[in-house]
């Protein structure tokens, strides 16, 4: 089977997939996930969607609004980002407040589907595929609060937690089996930028027509092997970085624990015994003494990461974007 004969499904989010004429391939993929059929009406432009001068690769918006008025948020990641969480929070409640006019009532607030596909390892978990919505459960029966039967047919919905934003991550590096269901044939090619040719899920016979590298004009092609370059590249200096800190991080930690854990082991040893107290000081020495080390061990990872960023060119305000950290905070990282 060839590979790679097909456009990254975050390049074509910038390039293609906005184009009226390519929402079938959009649309098959929320209707995957969704098990019921989505079709776009239009694309919506949001303060949270707007792609700035530096063209961010590691950060792709596309804000639509189904036949139903309900808005999907889609966004790619490529790069780690530890407070990810937290951005999917304030994309949501941004777009909560900027599609209601003041003076509306609170019955008028779209429902709104965050769909976030994450191409690291984005907290603690073994699926692929999370969901998240928000429900009400009695503290001392564990029943959940339902709506009236008022509320259901005013909000013509059965439960509270449709009326609130839902989220789905699809943590695409995960997913390592061959694929048996459409959602699978879609994260397959999400993860490895092929389309199988016994892909039957919506939308992906769509992508083979629309998305292939071929159809791609010599300077298009160009700009695609840029990014998928500088993909990499950040790709790469983050995971070295984090590796050098992390190797530092734990060699300082295993010192400072051993300093500290003969401390706490002789306190303790005077009054429960000696071998008792410097194995339990031991232990907890070197627990802190690695929190200390990891903690000195991101610093490292965050200074190496404006050192080669510069080194390749990128301004200050794009570092910001990509690191999260303050104007002065990368000037200063940069003079040390």
């Amino acid at each position: 089977m060839e590979k790679n004969k097909y456009i990254r499904f975050d390049w074509a989010m910038k390039r293609m997939l906005r184009d009226k004429a390519n929402y079938a391939v959009l649309e098959g993929l929320l209707t995957t996930l969704f098990k019921e059929k989505i079709v776009i009406n239009r694309l919506l432009e949001s303060e949270s969607n707007q792609e700035d001068e530096f063209d961010k690769y590691n950060r792709v918006d596309i804000l639509a609004e189904n036949s139903k008025g309900e808005l999907f948020i889609i966004e790619v990641q490529n790069n780690d980002e530890y407070a990810y969480f937290q951005r999917m929070l304030f994309g949501v409640s941004k777009l909560v407040t900027e599609y209601i006019n003041r003076g509306e009532g609170y019955q008028n607030i779209k429902k709104i589907y965050s769909v976030n596909i994450v191409y690291f390892d984005l907290g603690q978990g073994k699926d692929y595929l999370y969901h998240g919505k928000t429900e009400f459960l009695g503290v001392n029966t564990g029943e959940v609060l339902n709506l009236s039967p008022f509320q259901r047919q005013k909000f013509n919905v059965d439960v509270v937690s449709e009326l609130y934003p839902e989220y789905y991550i699809l943590k695409v590096n995960d997913f390592h089996d061959n694929p048996t269901t459409p959602l699978e044939e879609w994260i397959y090619y999400l993860s490895t930028g092929d389309i199988r040719s016994d892909s039957t899920a919506a939308g992906l016979n769509e992508a083979r027509k629309k998305l292939e590298l071929a159809m791609m004009s010599k300077e298009e092609l160009s700009a695609y092997y840029r990014h998928l370059d500088n993909t990499v590249i950040l790709k790469d200096n983050i995971y070295t970085s984090r590796g050098e800190g992390m190797l530092e991080g734990r060699a300082m930690g295993r010192k400072e624990g051993m300093r500290e854990g003969m401390r706490e082991g002789m306190k303790k040893g005077r009054k429960e015994g000696r071998k008792e107290g410097l194995e339990e000081g031991m232990r907890k020495g070197r627990e802190e003494g690695m929190v200390e080390g990891i903690e000195k061990g991101k610093k490292t990872i965050l200074k190496d990461i404006v050192a080669n960023l510069k080194l390749s060119g990128a301004s200050v305000d794009f570092i910001m974007d990509v690191t999260g950290m303050t104007k002065e905070e990368v000037e200063g990282s940069l003079r040390q």
